[in-house]
C-alpha cells in the first residue's frame, strides 16, 4: 500500500467524440493502460457517447416539450453510465482491473438546481479505497446527487467540471482533458488557420478566454481548477503530444495574449431605463451586456438561444437591432489598446457598435457578418506581428 500511495495520481477526462464508438472506447482504454503501465494511479471521467445526450433529450421532448426537471436529470444521467460501463468492460477484457462508478457512487454531492447543478462537496473516500486496491476507477461525468438523494446533472461542460472536482478532492498531480483538439490556441484554428498552440496558459488568461467564447475548456471547470490549484492539461484523444498546460505559470511576455469570439448573438433595444431592466433580468437569473442610450432606452446583447426566454420577461418592450458577435482581446493592460484595436478594425471597414474593457479583457461588439474579417485582422496585427518581431511566446486559446 505504501508503494501505491507514492504513485502519481492523474485524473483523465474523455469527451463524447472520444468514446463515440466501441473502436474509440478501445483506443481510450489503450491510452489509459499506457498511463497505468507508467506507474500512475488513474481516475477516468467519461462523457456520454457522441450524440447520446441529444437522443435522450429528444425522447423526453416527444413526451413533453418542457419535461419535468427532476425526471429529465434522471434520464440525461443515463448516457454517461453507458460510457463508463463499456470502458470498464474494455479495460477488464484487456487485463487491467477497472470498476465504474456513477457520480453519486463517486461521492459527488450537488445542490438541487436540476439540469444545471453546482458541486458543493466531493467525498473521495470510496475512490481512494479502490485506488489502494490498484483499480482503475471510471466515473460517469456530468452528474451528482443531492442531500435528499435526487440525481442531478451539472449543465454544459459538466464532465470537465466532474474531472476537475475529483482531481481537487483527490489532490491529483494533474487533470488531463482529452478532446478533439490538441491543445489551446491563439484563436480558434477553424477561424484562423495561422493560430498556433502553446505549451502553457496562465489560469487568468484561460478564465478570460473561456468566459468570452473559447470553447476548448468550459468556464466552470477552469474556475474550479484555479480555486483548488489543480493543473489542467488539454490533450488530443486522437494524436500524441504534450498538449497545453493550464497553470499559474506566466503564459506570455507580450500584452495581447489571445483572441476569442462569441457568435449567435442579437443586439436589442429595450424601452426601459437601464436600472429597471437590470432588476427585471436579475429576477429571472439572466445576465446581459447592457448599455443605457437614453433615459428610457437601453441596448442589450443576448445569446440567440435566450431570445425566447427574454421575450417572456420583456414582451413588446424589446426590438431587435442587429445580429452581432463579440470579439474579445485578452491580455495585460489591453484596456489601453482600445483606440489602437478600434482603429485597425475601422481601417478594415468593421464597425464597432459597443465596447467594454477591464484590466485583462477588451470586448468589442461587431456585426455578425464582419466576424471573420475582424478576427483575421486583429489576430494578425496583435498576435502574429508582435510574435514575429520579438519571438516571444504567446497564449494559445481555441
Amino acid at each position: 500500500m505504501t508503494q501505491i500511495a507514492c504513485k502519481s495520481l492523474i485524473v483523465q477526462k474523455f469527451g463524447g467524440t472520444s468514446v463515440g464508438t466501441i473502436e474509440r472506447i478501445q483506443a481510450v482504454a489503450e491510452r489509459v493502460i499506457e498511463a497505468k503501465e507508467e506507474g500512475k494511479q488513474l481516475v477516468v471521467v467519461v462523457s456520454a457517447m457522441s450524440g447520446e445526450t441529444n437522443r435522450l433529450l429528444g425522447l423526453a421532448q416527444q413526451i413533453d416539450a418542457v419535461p419535468a426537471e427532476r425526471e429529465l436529470d434522471v434520464l440525461m444521467s443515463a448516457g454517461e453510465q453507458v460510457s463508463m460501463a463499456l470502458l470498464a468492460m474494455m479495460l477488464n477484457k484487456m487485463g487491467h482491473a477497472a470498476v465504474s462508478l456513477t457520480g453519486w457512487q463517486a461521492g459527488i454531492k450537488t445542490d438541487s438546481q436540476y439540469n444545471d447543478a453546482n458541486i458543493i462537496h466531493v467525498d473521495p473516500s470510496h475512490i481512494q479505497q479502490l485506488l489502494e486496491r490498484d483499480q482503475i476507477v471510471i466515473v460517469a461525468g456530468f452528474q451528482g446527487i443531492t442531500d435528499e438523494g435526487d440525481i442531478t446533472t451539472l449543465g454544459r461542460g459538466g464532465s470537465d467540471t466532474t474531472a476537475v472536482a475529483l482531481a481537487g478532492a483527490l489532490n491529483a498531480d494533474e487533470c488531463q482533458i482529452f478532446t478533439d483538439v490538441d491543445g489551446v490556441y491563439t484563436c480558434d484554428p477553424r477561424l484562423v488557420p495561422q493560430a498556433r498552440r502553446l505549451d502553457v496558459v496562465h489560469f487568468d488568461d484561460m478564465t478570460s478566454m473561456a468566459r468570452n467564447g473559447a470553447k476548448v475548456l468550459q468556464l466552470q471547470s477552469v474556475e474550479y481548477a484555479r480555486q483548488h490549484g489543480v493543473p489542467l492539461r488539454v490533450l488530443s484523444s486522437f494524436e500524441e503530444g504534450e498538449g497545453t498546460l493550464v497553470s499559474f505559470e506566466s503564459s506570455a511576455a507580450s500584452d495581447v495574449v489571445g483572441i476569442a469570439l462569441k457568435n449567435q448573438q442579437t443586439l436589442l433595444d429595450v424601452d426601459m431605463p437601464v436600472s429597471e431592466l437590470q432588476e427585471q433580468l436579475n429576477l429571472f437569473g439572466m445576465q446581459c451586456w447592457c448599455k443605457a442610450v437614453a433615459a428610457d432606452l437601453t441596448q442589450i446583447v443576448t445569446a440567440n438561444e435566450d431570445l425566447a426566454r427574454l421575450k417572456l420577461v420583456l414582451d413588446k418592450k424589446m426590438h431587435q437591432v442587429a445580429a452581432v458577435s463579440t470579439l474579445s482581446v485578452v491580455g495585460n493592460n489591453v484596456q489601453n489598446k482600445v483606440d489602437h484595436v478600434c482603429a485597425v478594425l475601422a481601417e478594415a471597414g468593421v464597425l464597432v457598435r459597443q465596447k467594454k474593457r477591464s484590466a485583462h479583457c477588451l470586448s468589442l461588439l461587431i456585426n455578425e457578418d464582419d466576424h471573420q474579417l475582424a478576427v483575421d485582422v486583429v489576430h494578425k496585427r496583435f498576435v502574429v506581428e508582435p510574435e514575429s518581431l520579438d519571438n516571444r511566446p504567446l497564449l494559445a486559446v481555441s
